[in-house]
C-alpha cells in the first residue's frame, strides 16, 4: 500500500480528510449555536476552541481508536482502490461526527435534569470501565495488568446485560462485497455507533473541559487516524495497540469512571 501512486490513490482521499474535518467543526459550531438559542438551556456552551481542550480530546480519542483502526483497516484491505477509500473516509468521518453531535445534543438539552443527567453519567462511567478492560487486552504482559483486568471483568460481567445493548461488538460481515453506496453506509453506521458510545463515556469530562474544543480534538484525531491508515494501515494498527499506551489509558479511564460516579452521586443528592 505504501508503494501505490500518490495521485490519485493517496492525494484525493487524503485531501478529503481535511475537508470533512472542516465540515465537522462547522457543524459542531452551528449545532452548538442553535442549542444556545433554546430558551430552556440554562447554561450556554462557549463557542471557543482552546488548544488545551483540543489536545485532551485528541489524546483520548487516539487512545480509544483501536476499534476504529481495526475496522477501517479491514475495510481498506477488502475494498482497495482510491474510489472505495473515498467512501470509507467520508462514511467513517461523518459517522464519527454525527455520533458525537448526537450525544452532545442529548447532554446539552438534559444536563439540567439532575436525575437524568446522573443516569447518563453513571452509564458513561460504565462505558469507561468497559473501554478500560478492552484497552488492557493489548497490555497483558505488563505488571499488574492481569489483576486489574480480572477486577474489571468482574464488574463488567455484572453490567454486561445492559451494556451490551449500548456497545456492540464488531460482528459485521466484511467479506460481503458491496457497491459504493453499500460501502459508504457500512462505513457510516459502525463509526456512528462507536463514536456515540465513546463520546458518551466522556460526559464526566465536560465539567472541566470545553465541549467544543474537546469535540474538535475528537474530529482531529479521526482525521489523523485516517491519514495514518491511508499511508500505512499495518503500522498504524500496531501503534494504537502499544501496550504502555493501552495500560496508561485504561488507568485514566478507571479514574474518570470513579470520578463520574462520584459526580452522579452528588447530583442525586
Amino acid at each position: 500500500m505504501d508503494q501505490e501512486p500518490f495521485y490519485p490513490n493517496q492525494a484525493i482521499p487524503l485531501s478529503l480528510t481535511a475537508v470533512v474535518f472542516a465540515i465537522g467543526v462547522l457543524l459542531l459550531l452551528i449545532v452548538t449555536y442553535l442549542l444556545n438559542l433554546l430558551p430552556f438551556i440554562a447554561e450556554s456552551v462557549f463557542l471557543t476552541i482552546h488548544p488545551a481542550d483540543v489536545l485532551i480530546g485528541l489524546t483520548i480519542y487516539l487512545k480509544t481508536s483501536i476499534d476504529f483502526a481495526i475496522f477501517i483497516g479491514r475495510l481498506m484491505q477488502n475494498y482497495p482502490g482510491w474510489r472505495n477509500r473515498i467512501a470509507i473516509e467520508v462514511g467513517t468521518a461523518l459517522g464519527n461526527i454525527l455520533g458525537t453531535l448526537a450525544i452532545l445534543v442529548v447532554w446539552d438539552i438534559f444536563r439540567e435534569v439532575r436525575p437524568l443527567m446522573a443516569g447518563m453519567i453513571i452509564l458513561a462511567s460504565l462505558v469507561l470501565l468497559r473501554l478500560a478492560e478492552d484497552g488492557l487486552e493489548h497490555a497483558v504482559r505488563l505488571p499488574f495488568s492481569r489483576k486489574l483486568e480480572h477486577a474489571l471483568q468482574i464488574i463488567n460481567r455484572a453490567v454486561a446485560p445492559m451494556l451490551n445493548r449500548i456497545i456492540p461488538h464488531n460482528t459485521f460481515d466484511l467479506s460481503q462485497k458491496r457497491d459504493f453506496k453499500g460501502l459508504f453506509l457500512l462505513s457510516f453506521t459502525v463509526p456512528f455507533i462507536l463514536g456515540s458510545d465513546d463520546f458518551a463515556g466522556y460526559i464526566p469530562l465536560f465539567n472541566i473541559v470545553n465541549v467544543i474544543g474537546f469535540a474538535t480534538g475528537v474530529f482531529l484525531g479521526h482525521m489523523l487516524l485516517n491519514i495514518a491508515l491511508f499511508l500505512s494501515p499495518k503500522k498504524t494498527i500496531i501503534a494504537v495497540k502499544n501496550p504502555y499506551i493501552s495500560f496508561l489509558g485504561s488507568l485514566a479511564f478507571i479514574l474518570l469512571a470513579i470520578w463520574g460516579l462520584r459526580e452522579a452521586f452528588h447530583l442525586l443528592l
